[in-house]
């Protein structure tokens, strides 16, 4: 067989014996970055919870403290990767690792909403040097028929966070104060540190660009205007208002100036070029759209067992375990039904699946069996994974592998941009349903109060509760309010799930042609724009 006479150069055999291991280590650094996020669902309502118990964050500090570490993570991806190619990608996974373990123990003593979102801006400055890193390593210690296979265990680390996060959230949450769920971060970083120096071996690109530094500042500017006008909007319940209209006007005038300049730099952050490949692009996007309706779908879910149905955290975390075991099942397989079927019908089904699924969110009522929201948990994740391993593969294989910092930064942008503009944009459609829906009903409380409880479902069950028995009025138009938002939010994160669908079915390849690997070209046809 001549596989070996082709794949034995390309990488050293000491790295090839422990490459399982390294894949471990990876997915461990990635762990702790992913976790967080799904951790920090669970505890959004203590957090909501005015003071000791938590910090009182209205919906929009909420919103702040999880975009905060996004955004930054998002508009820094393309520098890290940019900087893992040219110093050395063990270096900046280590460095990453350090100032994200720094991050959450200051996250941890947050005195103030602000401090939070500060704090937790620091955390996604880590994180942006952590996530391509890990893609980038794998890319350069696995062979390329091995790569799929490595790519669907490293997706499924992604939904092992996400099931271990909420729960590991709940347990903390039940015994100890909210900072726990941040300071749980930091001896994980240190277990990561240790084995990263042991066994990662150093890589780079022997031919690095220059970092592009007005191209960061514009992505990061312009997608913080953007977001903070949707989230502005949100909490207005006014999309209308002339300060909101501006600053997304604005922001997106940034992004376009990002877009211009990057075309014309000869070093930029993002080779523009990449996006003429209609396949990459479908690939790209499809991701995007995926994070995009699962971080819009957390975060309105965990408002929905815990304010509506009244489960803990603990129990929130569990119920979510549905969602996290269909992406621990199928990622790794996802590679299998590809090869049957083909990326694009895959890709097509996973996210027809996942807009079906986000419109039966409609039918929840406070009174629902709960093991239908487990039911459609489950069948998200099973979505999900059979979109998220098939397209990171095409991304992983349409770039050389000495790129594979910069494909990979562009893979996770994608996805935490997406899931930065799902929790604003569908945060905010969900706040702006409830304040219109809950209105009426609170021109029983003194004028100064009327906003302030309008904010959130939180926010309206705190006053009611001041108010003793003569707020129960109050928490049956809550939950009433809530119930008719949420609707409202998933069928537009359906219709966004399913422009996914003709995007997918229009631009992926279908089921590609078997060749002999010795024949197979180091950089796959899909790079080379068709």
């Amino acid at each position: 067989m001549s596989t070996p006479a082709v794949t034995t150069p390309r990488i050293p055999e000491a790295v090839h014996r422990r490459r399982w291991a390294i894949l471990g280590v990876l997915m461990l650094s990635l762990l702790i970055v992913v976790l967080d996020n799904s951790i920090l669902n669970v505890a959004i309502k203590t957090i909501s919870t005015p003071e000791p118990t938590g910090l009182g964050a209205t919906q929009g500090d909420l919103e702040w403290a999880i975009n905060s570490y996004t955004l930054v993570f998002a508009g820094l991806l393309f520098t890290a990767g940019l900087l893992g190619d040219r110093l050395g990608r063990k270096k900046i996974l280590i460095a990453g690792l350090a100032v994200f373990g720094i991050g959450s123990a200051l996250a941890a003593e947050s005195g103030s909403p602000v401090q939070l979102i500060l704090f937790r801006a620091v955390m996604g400055l880590g994180a942006a040097f952590v996530m391509p890193a890990t893609l980038a390593v794998l890319m350069n210690v696995f062979e390329r028929d091995e790569q799929p296979k490595a790519i669907g265990i490293w997706a499924g680390g992604v939904g092992l966070a996400i099931a271990i996060g909420p729960i590991t959230g709940g347990v903390l949450l039940d015994h100890f104060w909210w900072g726990s769920v941040f300071l749980v971060n930091v001896p994980i970083v240190i277990v990561a540190i240790g084995l990263m120096i042991w066994l990662v071996p150093e890589s780079r690109d022997p031919k690095p660009g220059r970092i592009d530094l007005v191209g960061v500042a514009l992505s990061v500017v312009g997608l913080v205007l953007l977001v903070y006008g949707i989230i502005k909007g949100g909490q207005l319940a006014d999309f209308t208002d002339p300060a909101v209209l501006g600053t997304v006007a604005l922001g997106l005038a940034v992004l376009v100036g990002f877009v211009l300049y990057e075309k014309r730099s000869d070093h930029p952050s993002i080779d523009i070029s990449y996006f003429k490949n209609r396949v990459f692009s479908a690939a790209i996007s499809s991701l995007a759209l995926v994070f995009f309706a699962l971080m819009g779908v957390t975060f309105f879910a965990v408002f929905y067992t815990q304010s509506v149905r009244g489960y803990s955290p603990l129990q929130t975390g569990l119920l979510m375990l549905p969602l996290a075991a269909a992406q621990l099942i199928f990622a790794p397989r996802a590679r299998l039904v590809v090869d049957r079927f083909g990326v694009r019908a895959v890709c097509t089904g996973g996210l027809l699946l996942l807009a079906a699924m986000l419109a039966a969110f409609t039918t929840l009522e406070a009174d629902t069996p709960i093991w239908i929201l487990e039911v459609i948990f489950f069948l998200m994740g099973t979505g999900m994974a059979h979109i998220m391993t098939p397209a990171s593969v095409v991304i992983m294989q349409a770039l050389p592998r000495e790129k594979a910092g910069s494909a990979s930064a562009l893979s996770n942008t994608f996805r935490q941009v997406g899931g930065a503009l799902g929790i604003a944009v569908l945060g905010s459609v969900l706040s702006a349903a409830y304040r219109s829906g809950v209105e009426d009903k609170l021109t029983v409380l003194p004028a100064d109060v009327r906003h302030t409880a309008g904010e959130s479902i939180e926010a309206t069950l705190g006053v009611a509760a001041e108010l003793g028995p003569r707020g129960e009025p109050l928490v049956t138009a809550a939950h009433d309010s809530f119930l008719h938002a949420m609707h409202i939010t998933a069928l537009c994160g359906a219709g966004v799930a399913l422009i996914g669908v003709v995007v997918v079915a229009l631009f992926l390849p279908g089921r590609a042609p078997q060749e002999p690997e010795a024949q197979r070209p180091e950089v796959d046809p899909v790079g080379a724009g068709h």
